[in-house]
């Protein structure tokens, strides 16, 4: 389990936090949805430690990941995959290398061995044979799985996606959530999902977490979400103008 506790955060005295606390529950799909500004993908990297919360604590098994020290906190990150929301492909780099990074950086297998995994997670995402290819040469959602594939080095415990059906057409978006909730199923980790797609949070997710003015305004099961009749959550789901959220927020 990951624990945030009592999370506060501002930047340049804009808040962002105030008195945040979450826990995203182990071996399963964990969605925060929000408006936007409301400080998702911050969240994310605080709890990967990229960004140091004013105050509170954000427990990883136990340890606390604020007040860790740069080389302990490496450690801690080797148990996280990540995929960013423009699958962040290093454009000089084949599919292959791109997927192959990790095992450069943090392994000592022969490239006969690493060549083996890489194929095997392209296979998993349904990319076999494009290794020498060019992430220019991809599609928005290849790129994607690319992504994932490459966040899957390394067995990591814990994947985060950042906005992982930005910029894709409905079904391809839908595409990319069932890969997630296949992948999920096929690991048993611990994935924590930052979207904006309502329906499909609903469709693939566990545990679901909406941030708004600093905290977290309402968490439960998907059913929950459904069925509640507090007005922030209603018109989130249905996109309504009126209501508690500002539009020009």
């Amino acid at each position: 389990m990951i624990r945030i506790q009592s999370l506060y955060k501002s930047f340049k005295g804009q808040k962002v936090f105030s008195d945040l606390n979450l826990d995203i529950p182990e071996g399963g799909i964990t969605v925060i949805i929000g408006p936007s500004g409301t400080g998702k993908s911050v969240l994310m990297k605080h709890i990967l430690g990229l960004i140091r919360p004013d105050s509170g604590s954000i427990l990883i098994n136990g340890r606390d990941v604020t007040v860790l020290k740069e080389v302990d906190l490496k450690d801690v990150r080797k148990e996280f995959g990540v995929c960013f929301q423009d699958a962040a492909l290093f454009d000089s780099m084949t599919v292959g290398e791109n997927v192959a990074f990790p095992y450069t950086i943090h392994t000592r297998l022969s490239k006969e061995e690493i060549t083996r995994e890489v194929a095997r997670l392209l296979r998993d995402v349904g990319l076999s044979g494009i290794e020498g290819k060019m992430p220019s040469q991809l599609s928005g959602g290849m790129k994607k799985r690319v992504g994932l594939a490459r966040a899957l080095a390394l067995d990591p415990r814990f994947i985060f996606f950042d906005e992982p059906t930005s910029g894709l057409d409905p079904v391809i978006s839908r595409a990319i959530n069932m890969l997630i909730c296949e992948v999920q199923r096929k690991t048993g980790g611990t994935f924590l999902v930052i979207s904006h797609d309502i329906q499909g949070a609903l469709e693939m997710a566990d545990y679901m977490a909406m941030l708004y003015q600093g905290g977290v305004a309402f968490e439960g099961v998907p059913e929950k979400f459904r069925t509640t009749s507090d007005p922030l959550i209603t018109q989130y789901i249905h996109g309504d103008v009126e209501g508690p959220i500002s539009p020009i927020d």
